[in-house]
């Protein structure tokens, strides 16, 4: 999923560049959603991995 938010940054970046407002707009903004999720699914994963290692170990 972080290459996919990374592919549409680079995306919305090369069509910035060319002038292409509508294309850069569109790529941007999927590259925010799928960047938030990401970070949503990882902090979640890191959570659940701490609670259940404390819980192993005690």
């Amino acid at each position: 999923m972080l290459k996919w938010a990374a592919v549409f940054l680079l995306i919305a970046i090369v069509a910035g560049i060319f002038g292409f407002s509508g294309v850069e707009e569109a790529s941007a903004s999927i590259a925010k959603v799928l960047f938030g999720i990401f970070m949503v699914l990882f902090l979640g994963a890191i959570f659940i991995g701490l609670a259940i290692g404390r819980g192993l170990s005690s």
